[in-house]
């Protein structure tokens, strides 16, 4: 009987070594089948990505060319506007007047009391200075108009800035509904004394509103020695460019109505500082969002940072107490007895 078994056994063995060899087969297809249809579809799906992702980045650069290109023709109508309309109107019905009164009305010593006293209250008025700007330029030429300029906006910068001490918090309350302005603000009062200088010289030099800066840059931590330096140094290219631009508007005021003809020389002159001027400007104003820029995704990189390693030490800290109070568990009595 036992034969018996052991031959059937035997007998079957062979079978069922067959079926479950072709099970595992089976098994081993439905695997590499499924891995292979997994990563045919991963990388369908990459492939979508990727192609998305041009297509993104082809679409972004040809917005931004239109928006260049929609900037370069409003531009340039604008400019046509002002050379046709623009410029003559406000040459015969402002400047011509303005000038013919200061002739008549005041002294040049007076006039340039005038000036600096203007020049001084517009930004805390938030006024804006440039016309007194371009007066001093028109009138007193690069000399005397640069020292009219920066003694002026000197006091301008000044006084809104110790009227806004005495306003801080309500400013401070004012600037959180814009937190991403008041973060880049905050910047200038970040770092070393240079640092401090450098940043405000550049908010004096980049398209942002001078006479809002006056007053916001007193929630930051900067003393007044870096403030004034700093905004001492960012406006004298402006001022260089205000008085060249005041020049400029009264040579062509005396081309149009006091019969001033310029020679090619003077034409020459006046076409090359006018393009000098432009590209003086433009860098600058780039150079200044730049280095802003930059200044502000070091800012953010730095707190991002400081955010994860305060996020680490605070997951740590929780394994490290249980060693700490092991290692005091784990000492060894003290002897109470003397």
């Amino acid at each position: 009987m036992n034969l018996g078994y052991f031959r059937s056994a035997r007998m079957s063995s062979p079978s069922d070594g067959f079926e479950k060899d072709s099970t595992n087969n089976g098994r081993q297809a439905e695997d590499s089948e499924y891995v292979r249809l997994v990563i045919g579809s991963d990388h369908r799906l990459r492939e979508a990505d990727d192609l998305q992702s041009r297509l993104g980045a082809k679409s972004a650069s040809t917005k931004w060319w239109l928006k260049i290109l929609v900037c370069c023709l409003a531009s340039i109508l604008i400019l046509l506007i002002l050379l046709k309309w623009g410029i003559p109107f406000i040459l015969e019905k402002v400047l011509l007047p303005i000038m013919q009164w200061e002739a008549t009305a005041f002294g040049r010593p007076i006039l340039a009391l005038v000036l600096v006293a203007s020049l001084a209250l517009f930004p805390v008025l938030l006024i804006p200075s440039g016309p007194s700007m371009w007066l001093a330029g028109m009138i007193f030429g690069y000399g005397l108009g640069f020292v009219i300029i920066m003694v002026g906006t000197t006091i301008g910068m000044t006084l809104p800035y110790l009227i806004g001490l005495l306003f801080r918090d309500r400013i401070h309350q004012w600037l959180k509904r814009w937190p991403q302005k008041a973060a880049v603000i905050r910047l200038a009062g970040e770092g070393s004394w240079f640092h401090q200088f450098r940043v405000v010289a550049l908010f004096r030099v980049s398209p942002f509103p001078y006479t809002i800066f006056n007053y916001i840059i007193v929630v930051t931590n900067m003393t007044f020695g870096p403030y004034i330096c700093g905004s001492i140094a960012g406006m004298i290219p402006e001022a260089f460019i205000y008085i060249y631009s005041g020049r400029l508007i009264r040579t062509l005021a005396d081309m149009k109505y006091s019969n001033h003809h310029m020679t090619t020389v003077e034409i020459i002159y006046n076409v090359i500082s006018f393009i000098i001027a432009i590209i003086t400007t433009v860098l600058f104003t780039v150079y200044a969002k730049r280095a802003l820029n930059e200044l502000e995704m070091k800012e953010s990189i730095s707190s991002d940072e400081t955010g994860v390693c305060a996020r680490f030490e605070m997951e740590k800290l929780p394994h490290e107490r249980p060693n700490l109070s092991l290692g005091l568990t784990s000492l060894p009595p003290k002897d109470a007895s003397p």
